[in-house]
């Protein structure tokens, strides 16, 4: 199976947040990769402040990748492409973590 293009990376702001930015497509073909960014991510952080997690410029996400999110459900806030926001309500997702659609601020 090809792997499905996915790009990854992780910044910190000046505040000291960290933001992992996915862009892409996050499917069982690269959810191994997604899985030890945000992993390594949350290990970043600085004084227990939230990873971000910036889906913004993703337009698909399956259950392997919705599955993660959850496992590291206390240490993330996710901003979302709006076209996720219906995915990861009906996940349960929105109960657990802060979920904000992209462009509402």
């Amino acid at each position: 199976m090809m792997a499905t293009s996915l790009r990854l990376r992780t910044d910190r702001r000046d505040d000291g947040t960290v933001v992992l930015t996915a862009v892409g497509e996050l499917d069982l073909s690269n959810i191994a990769e997604f899985t030890g960014a945000i992993s390594a991510a949350v290990r970043d952080r600085v004084d227990g402040t939230a990873l971000q997690v910036d889906l913004s410029s993703v337009d698909y996400l399956d259950s392997a990748a919705i599955n993660v999110l959850f496992e590291h459900a206390d240490a993330i806030d996710v901003v979302a492409n709006p076209i996720l926001m219906s995915v990861l309500t009906v996940s349960g997702l929105t109960n657990v973590v802060t979920v904000k659609p992209a462009g509402s601020d």
